[in-house]
């Protein structure tokens, strides 16, 4: 699902035009990104966890010499699935609530 579908789904299932429903998924990306950018963690109850963590620098192989580079340390956003997600992967009955 891209995110023109997903402003769709939003829009038939909240009976929103697309426009309305574009702007909410848009102030709801950008508060998360915020939220992250200072770097708090999101949980979603029943769905999963949005955190940030840091990323030691290391040394890698670059593809085209083979030698040795430094990779510096970086910050990348982490997603660890709920127990309701992970149920409904798993074709397992989900109660409406457990997953918002």
């Amino acid at each position: 699902m891209n995110r023109t579908q997903l402003v769709d789904a939003i829009s038939e299932s909240a009976d929103l035009a697309k426009t309305k429903a574009a702007a909410i998924l848009d102030i709801i990306l950008n508060k998360m990104t915020e939220a992250m950018t200072e770097g708090e963690q999101i949980v979603l109850v029943g769905f999963g966890t949005f955190s940030v963590k840091k990323r030691a620098a290391r040394v890698g192989r670059d593809p085209r010499t083979g030698g040795a580079l430094q990779i510096p340390e970086s910050i990348v956003a982490s997603f660890k699935a709920g127990k309701g997600l992970k149920d409904a992967l798993n074709g397992r009955k989900v109660k409406e609530t457990e997953v918002a």
